[in-house]
């Protein structure tokens, strides 16, 4: 009973969708469970949405773009997304907590995003009123205007692995230019989502500007994405779901943004601080147990810096511990038993049918009195070829490859060689090195002599399988307006 009190939330965990400002239960009234990944021990659960479902909380969101929301003036929403934030930071310490319960990840890393979440808010409550267009010159007899008016109602599919990040990445944008939101969260980590329902109620936000509907993917998340009403789907996940949400949208001719894989690169050449290149590898690929698309998942280092990089770097991650997020262990569980059994079988392929040298770790973990978790050991996979499958495949966990390469030009032809382009990063004491490697890589963000740099205001997104369009900073809002051009003769 201890560990069950220590390893809680300290509350009910049992809730319910939010639609059109109410609380409410799936129409054929199924539940679904979550579980704590460091235990498996279900901590709670929520309702699993039906069609019918769906379609309420669509005519709810679509119903709202017509009342107290396009009412409101661009000033009066941003005080609203303002005060959201500020109720979020009120709230941090419970919704860190949920969050790491439910998705596993250390406590400090749920802060973090609990507080990039509130930042969000913040940062686009400042914009809400400055959706301004533009005037054009068509000489004197004519007056030319644009406007930028709200998309609609847009469907924001999250991914498990931030769950209240994401939410926040996609909606603070959307509101702040007049958008409403209709939700699905992961299934296997929803709560936050659902929680923030009452934060936004609470900051002023009307009923149906921000519904929240659970379930699968198959079930709840296909159906929003296909409804007609739907104006833009936001996506974040697998690159496979990414191409079948490519073509729902398509049949009602929706926007999409999709933020997909990663194998991104970490290029640390010869010339590179050691100490600075050795830290923010290890923070590139083991923050959030290897569990981002963003995860700097591919060392490729000059040979001259090999052995000594190696030299750092196998021990430390051997030395890192895993426990229970609420401990705030160096490395945390992986968020269910179906992706500890995916990292395992991408390393043993490695190992066995590539004969590839495991370096370090190579096996899930056992860690006392959480033996029912999903822990898996931070792994390096030594001198890799190119086209080995731990080399193009997305792994998504703390698995780092390392590439060898002879040159700062090989370098970036490696970087380069798989069809993701999400982010990369570049270690070296030589800035014209530096600036041509951000030149040259395929990839929607360049990290120089850092990894995971920027933050809210900077624009995130993929190039070839990893996606496009762009969140976070001013490009976000361009997915959530549409110009409308007025001309009138004089």
């Amino acid at each position: 009973m201890e560990q069950t009190d220590r390893y809680s939330a300290g509350e009910a965990l049992d809730l319910r969708m939010a639609i059109d400002g109410k609380r409410v239960e799936a129409s054929d009234r199924a539940r679904m469970t979550t579980e704590d990944p460091a235990t498996g021990r279900v901590i709670g659960s929520f309702p699993a949405a039906t069609a019918d479902d769906v379609d309420r909380a669509v005519a709810s969101s679509k119903a709202a773009l017509k009342g107290a929301w396009r009412a409101m003036t661009p000033t009066a929403r941003g005080r609203v997304l303002s005060r959201a934030a500020a109720i979020l930071r009120r709230e941090a310490e419970r919704m860190a907590r949920i969050e790491t319960l439910d998705s596993g990840k250390p406590l400090r890393e749920a802060r973090t995003d609990i507080e990039t979440s509130a930042a969000y808010f913040e940062y686009y409550a400042g914009f809400a009123d400055k959706l301004q267009g533009d005037s054009i010159p068509l000489g004197m007899d004519y007056m030319s205007f644009t406007l930028h008016e709200p998309v609609g109602v847009t469907a924001q599919i999250i991914p498990w692995n931030f769950p209240l990040t994401t939410t926040a990445r996609g909606v603070a944008p959307a509101l702040a230019a007049g958008c409403t939101a209709v939700v699905k969260p992961a299934a296997l980590t929803s709560l936050t989502s659902l929680l923030l329902a009452d934060i936004l109620d609470e900051a002023g936000v009307p009923p149906g500007v921000y519904n929240v509907v659970t379930g699968s993917g198959s079930k709840a998340g296909a159906a929003l994405v296909a409804h007609p009403d739907i104006a833009h789907v936001t996506f974040t996940g697998s690159v496979e779901t990414g191409q079948g949400i490519m073509r729902s949208a398509a049949s009602h001719v929706a926007s999409v943004t999709l933020e997909l894989g990663g194998k991104s690169p970490v290029v640390v050449l010869a010339d590179a601080d050691l100490d600075a290149a050795v830290e923010g590898t290890l923070k590139a690929i083991y923050t959030n147990a290897g569990q981002v698309c963003s995860a700097g998942s591919r060392l490729v280092v000059e040979r001259k810096l090999h052995a000594a990089m190696m030299e750092r770097l196998v021990p430390r991650a051997a030395a890192m511990t895993a426990g229970h997020g609420l401990d705030d262990p160096p490395i945390g569980p992986l968020v269910s038993a179906e992706q500890l059994r995916t990292v395992g079988e991408h390393v043993e392929r490695a190992r066995t049918r590539n004969s590839l040298t495991i370096a370090v770790g190579g096996r899930p973990l056992k860690v006392p009195g959480f033996e029912g978790g999903h822990f898996y050991a931070p792994t390096i996979i030594d001198d890799a070829p190119a086209d080995a499958p731990a080399v193009q495949e997305e792994i998504f966990g703390p698995v780092l490859t390392v590439q060898i390469v002879e040159s700062a030009e090989e370098a970036i032809a490696v970087a380069n060689g798989t069809e993701f382009g999400l982010c990369a990063g570049i270690y070296t004491r030589n800035i014209s090195r530096a600036m041509a490697f951000a030149r040259d890589i395929d990839a929607g963000q360049v990290f120089i002599n850092q990894y995971f740099a920027g933050g809210v205001p900077t624009p995130f997104g993929g190039t070839k399988m990893s996606g496009f369009g762009r969140e976070k900073g001013l490009a976000a809002l361009s997915s959530y307006y549409r110009v409308k051009c007025v001309t009138t003769r004089l």
